[in-house]
């Protein structure tokens, strides 16, 4: 199994597959960036899929076995359940799931489960429409979301939520979306609002801590951790003390897991990062099209590129942070 210089395993490998998507969420992918002109990657730009099920077998022979698909919103990438029909053949040795904003996920939930993803998760930050449309920067309601959700179950999926909080905008959701997720046996994961990338208008007195938020919920629940067998876990996890349902707090911001983080990204065009915050990524497409590609090489850089990193972005955050560096947008390498 690959490790780092700072001895952070290799487990875990995101996908962007898009870097277009129908929602324009305000702590992604803001309309006033992201509007009409903006210029999203052409098709001839993305990663062919078949070069992607080399670097898929690669990485799962250095130690992944998560895979995530994400975006943009992967469900506008042409041929995904195709792809993900051929993904099937490491199936009995890596975890396959989804990320997805949801909207598409009802017309979309049978043919994924059957093509072979176990699981989705999907981002919900608010059950009052105003404030789901103020958030996601469309004029969509979360009905359709939640009819995605009822999809996927439905379907045999396992469906994970996640929620982005955000102080004076969604913060008086987090009850409801806690209520919501619990009356139908869903893990709900609490999202600290992260300086991702340079567009979201991130400050620090806008997040609301993982603390706070289990202050909210412990006033309405009994709550309890749960023992963690992995010091590689990202969320932080808890349960309902009444029913046993799951949530998780991810904190990156106030409580970083820098020390835990097994994750490799690659985005739509190919590029190979090591960290949600990095400014820079390696060239993978541009290897992969050259004459020294071969599996062999291909494992070797791979080796050698996630051995040399080193990357504690979030241990060393302070509030200026946003402001030093051109960080790449979550839109471009998913979450």
């Amino acid at each position: 199994m690959a490790t780092d210089a700072r001895g952070r395993s290799l487990t875990d490998l995101r996908i962007s597959l898009t870097d277009r998507c129908n929602l324009r969420c305000t702590y992604c992918m803001p309309k006033e960036v992201f509007g009409p002109d903006y210029e999203f990657l052409r098709r001839q730009q993305w990663l062919r899929f078949k070069e992607l099920d080399d670097v898929v077998d690669v990485f799962v022979r250095l130690g992944v076995r998560k895979i995530r698909l994400t975006g943009g919103e992967p469900l506008l990438r042409p041929g995904l359940t195709k792809y993900i029909a051929g993904l099937s053949r490491h199936a009995d040795r890596i975890d396959l799931a989804l990320t997805t904003n949801g909207v598409r996920l009802a017309e979309k939930a049978t043919e994924l489960k059957t093509a072979g993803l176990d699981r989705v998760t999907i981002s919900m930050d608010a059950l009052d429409p105003g404030i789901y449309r103020v958030m996601n920067g469309r004029d969509i309601g979360p009905a359709l979301v939640q009819t995605g959700i009822e999809a996927a179950l439905y379907s045999g999926l396992g469906v994970k939520i996640n929620m982005v909080v955000e102080r004076g905008v969604n913060d008086g959701e987090i009850l409801p979306m806690a209520r919501f997720c619990k009356e139908r046996g869903l893990v709900l994961r609490f999202i600290e609002f992260m300086d991702v990338g340079n567009c979201n208008g991130w400050s620090l007195d806008r997040v609301v801590s993982g603390k706070e938020i289990l202050q909210q919920l412990a006033s309405e629940f009994p709550v309890e951790p749960v023992d963690i067998t992995s010091s590689m876990e990202v969320a932080k996890r808890y349960r309902y003390g009444d029913d046993g349902v799951e949530f998780g707090l991810i904190t990156s911001v106030t409580q970083s897991f820098c020390g835990g983080c097994t994750r490799a990204r690659i985005s739509a065009e190919g590029k190979l990062y090591t960290c949600l915050f990095a400014t820079s990524g390696f060239d993978l497409k541009g290897f992969l099209r050259s004459p020294e590609y071969s599996r062999e090489a291909l494992n070797d850089l791979l080796l050698r590129l996630w051995s040399a990193r080193a990357d504690r972005y979030s241990d060393l955050r302070t509030e200026a942070s946003k402001d030093l560096q051109n960080k790449v947008e979550m839109s471009y390498i998913g979450g």
